[in-house]
């Protein structure tokens, strides 16, 4: 046995483990999983599982799915990653901008980051008046098939990029993978996305950059739908990455000492 597996045996934490283990299944399925799936996906059995599951219910990191079956992840580990430094630091910077992007537009708009090989909703500012569409905190979405995982990765430096691509590209047909660089290489020249939402029909998924001095901090997306009070496309893409720009402008400043 080498050292370094003589290290990571007396250190060991296999409750711990079994925990992680559990919380990182949810986030990756994305929907709720029953305690025997969870046992069948992680090779455990049910009675390995059963206490760990009753801890993480009891500390609020996972509850009974509203559908009335299975488990999910709560709220709760979001929340801790929206306190640290840097995530506060963007959201800080990016809602007073939110709030008026969304009042000049007339459309709902909502603050996306990479979270592993998915993109995550932070922020949304819903639009002004009594009508329009958004889309929830907390949602997810693999990068390769939606707007703001577009942005996300099409906006990063090229050796981030390559590093992204290694994990990214297996996780989608070559066709599909092929597809995704060359909307990736148009979005840098384009400056911003614009596609067809392919989960709603009729809207229309408009995103830009928001950069940071370490690469691309967020997607600031609008999914734009049409209504009498619209401002035109080409009006909004303007607004969308002016109000991207100002958010970089603030988190790359200096702070004030």
């Amino acid at each position: 046995m080498t050292e370094r597996e003589n290290r990571e045996r007396k250190y060991s934490a296999p409750a711990l483990e079994k925990g992680l283990d559990v919380l990182e299944l949810l986030a990756a399925r994305g929907g709720p999983l029953t305690l025997s799936q969870m046992a069948n996906e992680l090779s455990r059995s049910v009675g390995e599982l059963f206490r760990m599951v009753e801890a993480l219910i009891r500390r609020g990191y996972i509850a009974p799915a509203e559908s009335g079956e299975g488990l999910e992840l709560t709220d709760k580990l979001f929340a801790l990653a929206l306190a640290r430094p840097p995530a506060r630091s963007l959201l800080e910077h990016a809602l007073p901008e939110m709030t008026k992007l969304a009042r000049a537009i007339g459309q709902s708009c909502h603050l996306a980051v990479a979270s592993n090989e998915q993109m995550v909703v932070i922020a949304r500012i819903e639009a002004p008046g009594n009508e329009g569409y958004s889309v929830r905190v907390g949602n997810r979405r693999p990068l390769v098939v939606s707007t703001s995982g577009l942005v996300l990765y099409a906006f990063q430096p090229p050796n981030i990029r390559a590093e992204w691509r290694t994990r990214l590209a297996p996780t989608v047909s070559g066709n599909a993978w092929k597809a995704f660089e060359e909307r990736a290489a148009m979005a840098r020249t384009k400056k911003y996305v614009r596609a067809d939402s392919d989960v709603t029909r009729h809207i229309i998924d408009l995103s830009a950059p928001i950069m940071s001095p370490q690469g691309v901090a967020a997607a600031l997306t609008c999914p734009f739908i049409e209504t009498p009070k619209a401002l035109p496309i080409k009006d909004t893409v303007v607004a969308i990455r002016r109000a991207a720009d100002e958010i970089s402008a603030k988190l790359t400043r200096p702070a004030a000492v």
